[in-house]
């Protein structure tokens, strides 16, 4: 059974950085996309980027901010987010589908989720 679990939230300043990992056990992730998504209070969850079988997308509100890479030897997926505003606080997922074919920005195309590592974006 594959188990995701996220880290690197935390309290930033606007204009700052953060690097989130998604970290898998149970299972590699060579045959799996990774979306990261995030839920601001009282919101839905929303995509924010996602990596699949040599295929990257980003949302709009984060392009040109935020980077996702995966390093398949460590089992890790990461958010590299840049230029942090206040409208980016939210609790961030990491979610996993099995599949070969690219990946996708919406919620239920994933299968496994982690528990969510809270971003606060705050003078």
């Amino acid at each position: 059974q594959l188990q995701l679990v996220e880290s690197g939230g935390g309290l930033v300043q606007p204009g700052g950085s953060l690097r989130l990992s998604c970290t898998a056990s149970g299972s590699t992730l060579d045959h799996y996309a990774i979306g990261w998504f995030r839920q601001a209070p009282g919101k839905e969850r929303e995509g924010v980027s996602c990596i699949g079988d040599g295929t990257i997308k980003y949302a709009a509100f984060v392009k040109g901010r935020f980077t996702i890479s995966r390093d398949n030897i460590k089992n890790t997926v990461y958010l590299q987010m840049n230029s942090l505003n206040p409208e980016d606080t939210a609790v961030y997922y990491c979610a996993a589908a099995f599949t070969q074919e690219g990946c996708s920005e919406n919620v239920s195309a994933y299968d496994y989720w982690g528990q969510g590592t809270g971003v606060t974006v705050s003078s």
